[in-house]
């Protein structure tokens, strides 16, 4: 089914992702799988109804890793959904502001 949005990553948010596959892949090539699986469902679901998760900081959603301490901080346009960070949970609730 195609999803109701697209989306694109911001820069960092593509780092972020990658810094994080890179960790997971570093200590288990099945780690790294799992993530990168978990985060594809998670934008897929997040594609398909951005409004279903609540609002977060700043105008922004998230959507929380059901098996990883990782969110997706996104904002919906209607046309296009912006995904600002991909967070992990130690770090400090609303550091991705500057890319607003």
């Amino acid at each position: 089914m195609p999803s109701a949005n697209g989306y694109r990553f911001h820069p960092e948010a593509w780092a972020e992702l990658e810094a994080a596959d890179d960790w997971y892949f570093a200590r288990s090539i099945d780690a790294s799988i799992e993530f990168l699986s978990s985060l594809d469902q998670a934008l897929e679901e997040i594609s398909d109804a951005p409004l279903r998760w609540p609002a977060y900081l700043y105008g922004t959603h998230r959507y929380l890793l059901a098996r990883f301490p990782f969110s997706v901080v996104y904002l919906d346009d209607n046309d296009w959904l912006l995904l600002i960070a991909i967070a992990h949970s130690k770090r400090r609730p609303g550091y991705w502001k500057g890319r607003l």
